[in-house]
């Protein structure tokens, strides 16, 4: 219930208060909500496989962000699309984890019936 709470919270703050990222900063900002995003449904993917462990959730959120947005740092000063590979690696692993919940959900679904 506190999850969907705060992601409503969360939907309701970035509709009332926009905020425009600069063009500059939109490689390192893509890169960094990947990252996020790969965090929660890890998380999500952890916690219906009774193995979720808040610190390993945290550091790799935090973590994953801060090296993705590096990573385009250093990309942008050799002048080399460096993002693209944390896009690539960060949304690879965005889908087998939603591969993981989903099949972890049609079982639960299948267990019902």
């Amino acid at each position: 219930m506190i999850p969907l709470l705060g992601l409503i919270l969360g939907l309701i703050i970035g509709i009332l208060i926009p905020y425009n990222i600069p063009k500059e900063y939109s490689n390192y900002a893509a890169v960094a909500i990947l990252a996020a995003l790969d965090s929660v449904f890890g998380g999500l993917a952890a916690s219906m496989n009774n193995n979720f462990k808040i610190k390993v959730f945290l550091s790799g959120f935090f973590g994953n962000s801060l090296l993705a947005a590096l990573l385009a740092y250093i990309g942008d000063r050799l002048g080399i699309s460096l993002h693209l590979a944390a896009v690539f690696a960060f949304g690879n692993r965005i889908f087998l984890n939603f591969g993981l919940i989903r099949r972890k959900l049609i079982e639960k679904n299948a267990e019902k019936s």
